[in-house]
């Protein structure tokens, strides 16, 4: 029925290359196998197995029976349909006797000494002719779908493990804003709103990415990639920084507008290190990295506190700030500035102040000297 050194040798190299035990798929073979004869040759309530002799090739097909006695059972509909309406005045949970299905006991115990309720009854089932092609046929289909899954699931775990990280593919191509990317045993998809306004890639082109969620789909796995998330920023920070890699410094929070301008607050553990500097490097080597990556986006790298007006202050940077005043019951922040300091407290399109609100949860009222108000930020 089966080419025996091919199913041995495929049952090898999925054991082997991904990791599925030759028993799995022997009993998934077995299962289908079992759902091809009953489709083909079999009746209604009927529960078929099948046996799979890996030595010799061959198939054993045989239906089972379940033990039942007459206290669990009805012979025919009318008792059952009296019972359904007799339903709320007492709990039964008869079934309706199916000969394909079920054996009574005293039948059971004349072919099965010691049969007891709920046992199960084996019978042999004819070898039919036209069977093997069907057999071959169910049993391919069933290794391939046994590789796709194991696929599936190597993939899943792969990209799992990476969620979170930056990595580099392919365009593949480009469908209706969405850009998809080959990063080898997958493709990722970096989406309209995900990419940094302005930047264009063509087919064939090597980007960097970073991956945000892996999904199980349907049609298979996906993957969320992003070059606007605030992490990614944070990931290029760390390739081009060892001290933020290892922990000596920490990014404590970004507010990003991709492809425009950033605030980043970042701490340092230790007292002997800078963690402006850190991100900076020297000559502004490192900064100058990750802003190129980003398209020319530019980069404000700020101290965090924990002194909300300090870290407020420190936030609207390059603005020269004359006070601020702590409104702890609302969460709240009046700045006040001088009127040359105006423009860059606010900036272009109030961005700004608009970053400022972000990096530091904070609402930021400005006010002149004068005591205008100039610009609130959430």
């Amino acid at each position: 029925m089966f080419d025996l050194k091919v199913i041995n040798s495929v049952l090898e190299q999925l054991e082997e290359e991904r990791g599925i035990p030759k028993e799995k798929v022997i009993e998934a073979i077995e299962m289908a196998l079992a759902t091809a004869y009953k489709k083909e040759y079999g009746k209604r309530g009927q529960i078929i197995r099948a046996k799979f002799d890996l030595r010799t090739g061959t198939v054993e097909m045989s239906q089972v029976k379940i033990v039942m006695d007459d206290s669990k059972i009805f012979m025919d509909k009318e008792a059952l349909v009296d019972a359904l309406e007799d339903a709320e005045e007492k709990n039964d949970d008869r079934v309706l006797f199916n000969p394909e299905h079920h054996i009574l006991l005293a039948d059971a115990q004349k072919i099965k000494k010691g049969a007891k309720v709920d046992d199960e009854i084996i019978f042999p089932l004819e070898a039919k002719g036209d069977y093997g092609r069907i057999a071959s046929q169910t049993a391919k289909q069933v290794i391939m779908q046994k590789i796709r899954e194991a696929e599936r699931s190597s993939v899943l775990k792969e990209f799992g493990e990476r969620e979170g990280e930056i990595i580099t593919g392919t365009v593949q191509r480009i469908e209706r804003g969405n850009i998809f990317i080959d990063v080898g045993r997958a493709v990722g998809i970096l989406s309209y709103e995900e990419q940094i306004p302005g930047e264009r890639f063509s087919q064939g082109e090597r980007v960097r990415t970073y991956l945000y969620r892996v999904e199980d789909g349907p049609k298979g796995v996906v993957l969320r990639l992003s070059r606007s998330h605030p992490r990614f920023l944070i990931k290029l920070f760390e390739n081009e920084s060892p001290e933020l890699a290892n922990g000596t410094i920490e990014i404590k929070s970004v507010a990003r507008e991709a492809g425009s301008r950033s605030k980043v607050a970042v701490a340092s553990n230790d007292n002997y290190i800078d963690p402006i500097g850190s991100l900076v490097g020297q000559r502004g080597v490192r900064v100058a990295t990750v802003t190129s990556e980003l398209g020319g986006e530019k980069i404000d790298i700020i101290e965090w506190s924990d002194n909300p007006a300090e870290f407020i202050e420190d936030s609207l940077s390059p603005a020269k700030i004359a006070s601020v005043d702590i409104d702890e019951e609302n969460h709240q922040a009046n700045v006040i500035v001088s009127e040359d300091q105006q423009s860059l407290a606010i900036g272009k399109g109030g961005q700004n102040v608009r970053l400022a609100a972000k990096l530091t949860s904070w609402r930021i009222d400005i006010k002149s000297t004068k005591g205008e108000d100039l610009e609130i930020a959430e």
